[in-house]
């Protein structure tokens, strides 16, 4: 009976640290999220239930193509609790990415998110790479209506592979998912990770890494 007790509450701590690792539960109907509050929380502070209006809990724009004339040819249109007040505490947020021909969304992760990418026009490549010390790339090229899951945290990319233009809708598992764009992290940081570093990490020569953190 003692080594029975013992294992349930093993289990039952092992549930909770899952738990606890992701957004915890909202404990009440909403929580709009005040952006003109000066307090501190891990989060968004709510603003008074009462005040809540229809628009808190609204966005609109995502039937808008987004501007794809960049270097990458991608453009992210993003409804997280920065565009949408209500999503605040309820762990979801969602993004529009529009493709030009061969553009990409280049590598990146989300920290605090898992993503699901629903095709609306294609084709596009996709693909997330495994953490250490396999580092395995899975990947795939997605068709109109195809569904594909980036876990949470690992480095994913999107490139159309088509001639025409590509859209896809991305759900995330937080309301503020973060992104961290590899390149930019690397070698666009502020301040500038030091050269030597990165040729060393690289395993190039140093010049290189200049000219790569000078395009950033």
């Amino acid at each position: 009976m003692a080594k029975h007790f013992t294992l349930l509450s093993l289990l039952a701590l092992t549930c909770c640290n899952i738990a606890f690792a992701f957004e915890t539960k909202p404990l009440q109907d909403f929580c709009v999220a005040d952006p003109n509050s000066s307090a501190r929380v891990n989060g968004l502070v709510c603003k008074n239930p009462m005040l809540a209006q229809a628009n808190d809990f609204s966005f609109s724009g995502l039937h808008v193509a987004g501007n794809t004339s960049n270097p990458f040819g991608s453009r992210v249109t993003p409804v997280t609790v920065a565009q949408l007040p209500g999503l605040n505490t309820l762990g979801i947020s969602m993004a529009r990415i529009d493709y030009a021909p061969w553009g990409i969304n280049p590598p990146h992760t989300h920290p605090r998110a898992s993503e699901i990418l629903t095709v609306l026009e294609g084709p596009l490549l996709v693909g997330f790479v495994t953490s250490n010390p396999e580092n395995r790339l899975i990947t795939k090229v997605l068709q109109k209506g195809d569904v594909f899951v980036f876990p949470v945290g690992l480095i994913h990319f999107q490139r159309n592979v088509g001639y025409g233009n590509a859209v896809a809708i991305a759900a995330l598992s937080s309301q503020t998912p973060g992104v961290i764009t590899i390149a930019n992290a690397v070698f666009g940081s502020n301040a500038p990770i030091a050269s030597e570093v990165l040729a060393k990490a690289f395993q190039v020569d140093k010049n290189i890494v200049d000219q790569l953190q000078s395009k950033f």
